[in-house]
């Protein structure tokens, strides 16, 4: 269902909606993955789409989403606890099963989720699947109950951080955002992004 008000002629302060693509094929290590970039002027923040594929093994989720609003320095405004918390989980989205070993599920909600999961299909045989294929996440976020809003200008950036027995560590994964925003026009040009070879998943 849609809901929807006709006008003959819009506000002049009304704001339009924007979804901004990016993907980094290996990140750097120890620098912030940018989610958004270059955005000026008045807005509101509403989602982000996460596509993680992860190239190292141990847990991924440690890193804090950070938005830096309306001239931030080198702290952000706004900082999650970490990207399992960010997209409503905690523990890892962990069940156990009944021999009391962890694994990830998926779930969805309203204004979060987990929804896709997709594990190494080592052993499988089919023409379709890469059994050497690494494990990929989808997860969303809708910030629709707690809007983030901007003036001048907004940066969104996702740490890098998995954690292993030793403690926390910088990771390098593939990884794809898509995110969401209103603002006021006129905005500045988006970068390319990329041919049809390097938006297709591998």
């Amino acid at each position: 269902q849609i809901d929807y008000t006709e006008y003959d002629q819009l506000p002049a302060d009304t704001m339009r909606f924007h979804a901004q693509w990016r993907r980094q094929r290996v990140t750097e290590l120890a620098h912030d993955y940018v989610v958004l970039d270059g955005v000026e002027g008045h807005g509101t923040y509403v989602g982000t789409y996460l596509a993680l594929t992860a190239l190292e093994s141990r847990w991924w989720g440690e890193g804090e989403f950070k938005f830096y609003i309306d001239g931030d320095g080198k702290y952000p405004t706004w900082c999650s606890t970490g990207a399992e918390d960010y997209f409503g989980g905690a523990w890892s989205f962990a069940e156990f099963d009944e021999h009391g070993r962890m694994h990830e599920r998926t779930f969805t909600g309203p204004y979060l989720g987990f929804p896709f999961y997709s594990q190494n299909l080592a052993g499988r045989e089919s023409a379709y699947w890469d059994t050497a294929t690494p494990v990929t996440r989808g997860l969303y976020r809708w910030h629709i109950p707690d809007p983030i809003y901007f003036e001048r200008d907004l940066r969104v950036e996702w740490q890098q951080i998995g954690t292993e027995e030793a403690g926390n560590f910088e990771r390098q994964d593939d990884v794809a955002t898509v995110a969401y925003w209103y603002q006021s026009e006129l905005h500045k040009p988006f970068a390319p992004i990329g041919d049809r070879a390097f938006r297709r998943p591998r």
